[in-house]
């Protein structure tokens, strides 16, 4: 433990105790946990799960409380620019040495048990939000939700935002498998706020027989604040329903939710940058579903549009560009910081022949030459987490 002084030491020896990245399952995570928290977490729990929309949720939550006297943590994956980003106790990121406190903490329990790194992230949060003596805490699932790590706690509210086709290899490719997934964070007689317009019959079926009772949520909120596409009002709304779903321990007035739905930073999702005469759109839609939302926003307004575009290769990238093709005038394709990305030349064959497209050295060079177009109005970059990361350093020195 003496050779891990910094985070990012920590942060790469963690990447090394298991060989696979993604291990589902809860046995390990559970004994630490019961470790750490023999009793449980100190606070309020409200777990988010879904396929799309869980960040943007989570954002209005996190807000929504930021305006009250409850002190609220919030701990999201993945990161963008900074690991730190993870957690936050009312709106301020964790530090470094906040983070490897806990992490020491974990070391110190875990003895010879294995945990990935996800599961060390999970478990830190909870360390963070305890020593911060936080009131309510806001936890974003990874992946699914039955076997996803954060599901260790017992979550006083759930919700479910949408559930569509993604991470098709641990989930199942079906919406009802990937729906009994989403389901494995309900508790029995404890509440669940959902989404999603049409939930498959294992959501509901488990739902039944556990005892939870649901709140379906299909009325957007109303608002005259311009939150962008129509996806967004509805994660707002199912937003307040939670809060709602805690007041009667945990009150909120109706100003405190109008202002933190109005003050929500939402980072990522159909986020604005302009920059000269341009207005570059960041969109972390990563599957059908999400690219769909994407277009249906985009498609609000006649701007030229031009696309920088990468995707890891386990995505469905050619539902995703047929699902784009018409709202883009042009196609820029970068490579990616990820292992898991796709080659550039792979990813351009997938195109038809009647998209125009540019296969690009690396994202600065993608940027400056969509900002030099002159007829181009807008830009929009997504296609995964690494998109908009790589992106985002670039249009940081660019601001």
């Amino acid at each position: 433990m003496t050779s891990k002084k910094t985070l990012d030491d920590w942060l790469a020896w963690q990447e090394t105790l298991m060989e696979e990245t993604i291990v589902l399952g809860l046995d390990r995570v559970q004994l630490v946990y019961e470790k750490l928290f023999p009793n449980g977490v100190p606070f309020k729990v409200i777990t988010v799960a879904g396929t799309n929309g869980k960040g943007s949720t989570v954002s209005f939550i996190d807000s929504i409380y930021q305006q009250s006297k409850y002190k609220v943590g919030r701990s999201t994956s993945p990161h963008l620019l900074k690991y730190n980003e993870r957690y936050a106790v009312d709106g301020e990121d964790a530090s470094d040495d906040v983070i490897i406190e806990a992490f020491e903490i974990i070391e110190g329990k875990r003895e010879d048990i294995k945990l990935t790194y996800f599961e060390f992230s999970t478990l830190a949060a909870f360390i963070i939000f305890e020593k911060a003596e936080v009131d309510i805490a806001i936890l974003e699932v990874g992946l699914g939700g039955r076997l996803d790590s954060v599901n260790v706690v017992d979550s006083d509210v759930s919700i479910i935002t949408n559930i569509a086709i993604d991470h098709t290899d641990y989930l199942g490719d079906t919406r009802e498998a990937i729906g009994r997934e989403k389901a494995g964070v309900m508790r029995g007689s404890r509440p669940c706020i959902c989404g999603d317009q049409d939930p498959p019959q294992s959501l509901l079926a488990y739902a039944k027989e556990i005892g939870t009772d649901i709140t379906f949520v299909s009325k957007a909120y109303e608002d005259e604040i311009g939150l962008e596409g129509d996806h967004q009002r509805l994660n707002a709304a199912v937003a307040i329903k939670a809060v709602e779903s805690l007041a009667v321990q945990n009150p909120i007035s109706k100003s405190m939710i109008s202002e933190g739905i109005k003050n929500a930073s939402i980072r990522a999702r159909f986020e604005k940058v302009e920059i000269g005469d341009k207005t570059i759109i960041l969109d972390v839609a990563h599957n059908p579903a999400a690219v769909k939302t994407l277009v249906e926003t985009l498609s609000k307004s006649s701007m030229q549009t031009v696309a920088i575009f990468s995707a890891l290769v386990d995505k469905d990238i050619i539902e995703m560009i047929e699902l784009a093709s018409k709202a883009i005038k042009h196609w820029y394709l970068v490579p990616l910081s990820s292992e898991r990305a796709i080659e550039s030349e792979v990813l351009n064959k997938k195109f038809s022949s009647s998209d125009s497209t540019t296969i690009c050295q690396d994202m600065e060079s993608a940027i400056h030459g969509s900002l030099a177009l002159r007829e181009v109005e807008r830009i929009v970059i997504f296609g995964s987490f690494y998109t908009i990361a790589d992106a985002s350093i670039i249009i940081n020195k660019l601001r």
